[in-house]
């Protein structure tokens, strides 16, 4: 008889399968179930048995009873024994793991398994290198107590973190003060990166305050990052100087080194030392991330032609987690670059966040395809690091996959997922009075809308809308949110009157226009069945090429026009909205300031009452200025996008007291001898540019130069022939052409009025405000110079009776009926 084959481990194969391999099961699980078949081997060799595994027959279909008793012991619990031995129920039950335990218990079996997610090698992030910041943001008034954070991004982290570092916060000049030491506490950790907040209170005084801080326990990346940065504080009984700015990116696509990248920037910085701003104020777009459908990890996705395989393309757990490094890192490197970095650690913050900083056109796509499942889970992606980077907040503890348990309830927004946070750790919910939030999550971001109140010094209160998290291609907001918004302005502006001290001014922050130029005839164009078939041949042979998204295949600029207020689809709210204003303006006597930002250009519309009303400005609640400021780095439409939208500016009727139109501020080119538009065209400026605000503070006292309405006057020389700017006639300014100046603040409006010098600026006492628009001079100097255009929007002094109110619900109700058809 024929010696059988040894295994390499000295043991006979089973003579009934000579091909057998060592394993009884031929792919085994792990190399804990190998230790678990040696070990039975080694049990049977001191009993009765072969002593060695036995291998199974190749085509054999049962006994697998081995394996069953090791998934059994290793993965599944036992249930509690009775007092004979047997089981009270089944033999086994379910234990109930999320990955991260699921993982370990893997990695323990098999001792090397590397921990998802930490470094791929070498020495463990010791927690005290800056990745991204400080980034400081203001966030409200108590008393006399102003109220701000610091945010900083440290490599490395996890479920706990090995250092919890402090900051030191002193008055600047304060000889030997050490200051005080405030302790950081984790928004958001997990391997990659930890997000530090540190919470700052300081005593406003009688005069204007520099503060500085440092973090002395940890260390930047950078070299060139300055070690202690400081910020300013107004003096208690003063306002705050505001700087605001929008799309702060470039879109994809654009040649950056063109435009020396964000070298506005560099003039913001130039302003903020002559005249240091008090908070800045972003409106949308202060991030571009586009880029994730392009060299991101949707570029797969987008590369599908078929438009209902890429509604039905699915949002897994893997994508979630690559988008999700994509946002992260993207981020991180925006939020590091020069100089906005610089400005970032300087200038305190108020942000509202707008389409791309999510994905351009998010929210103004068609209802089915917003939907889908990887626009819900980019959504959700983008809000947790808008959430932590722009408002200092912790995120939601996960965020959506079409794997994940969905909520229960429409309120519960989006079903907590255990998996995306086993090797995190995640704040609790953080509650703030400053904010307002919407009473149900959005339609595609499951999550409530963040609105902001905000006191910005002794006069002035802020509104940011969150207009993004709500919207679709019909509404902006919820009607409810809209009452809730407007509830809490009643009481804060019922307080203040109280006190003693009421609010002369609102500045509103919305994410676009609302006083902006029609371009209906262009949606009719755009949403017309004519467009059909082409639309069909782009989708078989390409035909129009990026005239078409790539998304749902409209028309490339219909989400653009969409997004506006202006907009068909968006008309009734943006009306309601405005009359709900203008009830508030009467009622409390607070002068209503919008800012807007997202079209990529500058200029300036208002609302104001009929001329026929003879209303002076001055006492005219229904004024309403719209400060449009875009883009700060961004690049500029066309010329002839711009001389466009100058030959749209119509006088439009919001209903039979309210007209609007865009002023004609620009009276000149940015650069000498190089025209920028149209001759016709002094309304719209295709530059880029950021705005500065300041109050005329009456604690300013009276100026010999001042033209006996607190409007610093411009020289003379200056002046336009026409325009009466004296006493006597500048309340009752009522041009045939409401596009040119119709109260005094407006005289001389551009580049010679006071508010455009920086020796003027902010430096009469009536209580107006100061409006600057800062536009480039030249995109190719990499100093990014500015030249200013300025006008006075005056306080307002109503005493009349209220306006009827208007109800939210109208916004989505019936036509008002008092109200002509509005334009």
């Amino acid at each position: 008889m024929s010696s059988s084959p040894r295994l390499p481990n000295g043991d006979e194969h089973d003579e009934r399968n000579p091909h057998a391999s060592a394993s009884q099961w031929r792919h085994s699980e792990s190399s804990a179930y190998a230790k678990f078949e040696r070990e039975r081997a080694a049990h049977s060799l001191h009993g009765h048995g072969h002593g060695h595994p036995v291998a199974r027959e190749a085509d054999a279909q049962g006994g697998v009873g081995d394996l069953a008793n090791f998934l059994n012991k290793s993965r599944i619990e036992t249930s509690e024994m009775s007092a004979n031995g047997r089981p009270t129920s089944m033999r086994f039950k379910p234990v109930m793991a999320g990955a991260e335990e699921a993982r370990a218990v893997v990695q323990d079996a098999d001792g090397a398994a590397e921990h998802a997610g930490s470094p791929v090698s070498g020495t463990p992030p010791d927690g005290k290198e800056i990745a991204c910041g400080p980034l400081i943001n203001y966030r409200r008034m108590e008393g006399s107590k102003w109220i701000g954070s610091v945010l900083v991004v440290t490599v490395g982290g996890g479920r706990t973190q090995p250092i919890v570092p402090h900051l030191n916060l002193r008055k600047a000049n304060g000889g030997n003060n050490s200051g005080i030491d405030i302790q950081g506490y984790c928004l958001y950790s997990d391997p990659r990166n930890t997000f530090w907040r540190f919470d700052l209170e300081v005593e406003m005084e009688q005069s204007e305050t520099q503060w500085e801080y440092s973090l002395p326990e940890l260390r930047f990346a950078s070299k060139t990052k300055p070690q202690v940065n400081s910020f300013f504080v107004p003096a208690i009984t003063e306002s705050m100087r505001i700087m605001f700015h929008s799309c702060n990116g470039f879109s994809v696509g654009t040649d950056e080194d063109a435009y020396n990248g964000p070298c506005l920037w560099k003039d913001v910085l130039r302003r903020h030392k002559e005249a240091p701003f008090h908070v800045m104020v972003g409106g949308g777009d202060q991030i571009y991330n586009d880029g994730i459908r392009v060299s991101g990890p949707l570029s797969t996705w987008t590369g599908i032609s078929n438009p209902k395989k890429r509604r039905e393309y699915p949002f897994p757990e893997t994508l979630r987690e690559e988008c999700d490094d994509y946002y992260l890192k993207n981020y991180i490197r925006w939020y590091s670059t020069e100089p906005f970095a610089s400005a970032n650690g300087q200038i305190p913050q108020l942000n509202i966040w707008d389409d791309h900083d999510i994905i351009d056109g998010f929210g103004s796509y068609v209802n089915d395809f917003m939907k889908c499942d990887v626009f819900r889970g980019i959504g959700g992606t983008a809000h947790k690091y808008y959430m932590l980077f722009q408002h200092h907040l912790a995120p939601p503890p996960s965020t959506y996959t079409s794997d994940a348990v969905p909520a229960t309830t429409e309120e519960e927004g989006q079903g907590v997922d255990p998996n995306q946070f086993q090797q995190a750790y995640v704040h609790p919910r953080i509650t703030e009075p400053g904010y307002i939030n919407g009473p149900k999550p959005g339609p595609y971001v499951s999550e409530h809308s963040h609105n902001m109140f905000a006191k910005l010094g002794a006069r002035i209160a802020f509104l940011g809308i969150d207009a993004r998290t709500e919207r679709t291609r019909h509404q902006v907001n919820y009607p409810e949110t809209y009452d809730a918004i407007f509830s809490r302005l009643k009481e804060e502006f019922s307080a203040a009157a109280s006190s003693g001290q009421p609010f002369k001014h609102l500045i509103l922050l919305l994410g676009v226009p609302i006083a902006y130029p029609r371009l209906t005839w262009l949606e009719n164009i755009f949403s017309s069945p004519f467009i059909a078939p082409i639309k069909l041949l782009n989708r078989r042979i390409g035909l129009g090429g990026s005239f078409f998204n790539s998304f749902d295949g409209s028309i490339d600029l219909l989400d653009d026009l969409d997004d506006h207020y202006t907009a068909r689809t968006h008309k009734k709210e943006r009306n309601c909205l405005i009359h709900r204003l203008q009830t508030l303006s009467a009622e409390f006597s607070i002068r209503v300031t919008i800012l807007g930002g997202d079209v990529h250009l500058a200029a300036l519309g208002r609302f104001y009452s009929n001329p026929s009303l003879n209303i002076p400005t001055e006492n005219d609640y229904r004024y309403i200025a719209n400060v449009v400021s875009s883009a700060i780095v961004n690049k500029p439409p066309p010329a002839a996008v711009a001389n466009l939208l100058s030959r749209r500016n119509k006088i439009h009727h919001l209903d039979h007291e309210t007209d609007e139109t865009l002023i004609k501020l620009f009276d000149r080119d940015p650069e000498d001898g190089v025209a920028k538009t149209a001759k016709h065209n002094n309304v719209t400026m295709p530059s880029r540019n950021f705005a500065m605000i300041t109050e005329n503070s009456p604690t300013n006292g009276s100026s010999s130069s001042s033209n006996g309405e607190g409007y610093l006057a411009p020289p003379q020389a200056a002046r336009p022939q026409t325009a009466q700017s004296d006493n006597t006639g500048a309340h009752n300014l009522r041009p045939k052409d409401p596009r040119l100046p119709i109260h005094a603040g407006e005289v001389n409006c551009g580049s010679g009025h006071k508010a455009a010098s920086p020796e003027q600026h902010g430096k009469g006492s009536d209580g107006s405000l100061d409006v600057c628009i800062r536009v480039e001079i030249n995109q190719s100097d990499p100093e990014g110079k500015t030249r200013g255009y300025g006008l006075t929007i005056p306080a307002l002094g109503y005493k009349g009776p209220k306006p009827a109110s208007v109800a939210a619900s109208s916004i989505f109700g019936r036509r008002r009926s008092r109200s002509v058809r509005s334009h």
